[in-house]
């Protein structure tokens, strides 16, 4: 009994650990469209011809995000704001971006 419930868990702790990996992977090619973005103009572009490729959508899949549309319109959009992923994850921007909010409801 406890060797099934210890190899469940063990196989959720994998598939836990692997999408956190594709996750990094897909928070790697945000920062590469947003260094094209800012060195070429084209970073939007970029990450939605990468997101609809086929390794992309594997990337994607296993990231645990479903590769459809509205998915590639989000990333085009993370993009084109310019803001690097590390930042974007940082408490520091999500208080300056609820305080802005804020601001914006008030006027």
């Amino acid at each position: 009994m406890f060797d099934a419930a210890d190899g469940t868990a063990f196989t959720h702790e994998q598939g836990a650990r692997a999408r956190k990996l594709f996750a990094a992977v897909v928070l790697a090619a945000l920062d590469d469209a947003i260094a094209d973005d800012k060195k070429y103009g084209n970073g939007p572009e970029q990450i939605a011809r990468w997101a609809r490729s086929r390794d992309g959508r594997e990337v994607l899949s296993c990231a645990g995000i479903d590769p459809n549309e509205r998915v590639v319109s989000g990333l085009m959009e993370f993009v084109g704001k310019g803001v690097r992923t590390s930042v974007a994850l940082s408490r520091e921007e999500s208080e300056r971006r609820a305080a802005a909010e804020a601001e914006a409801e008030a006027a």
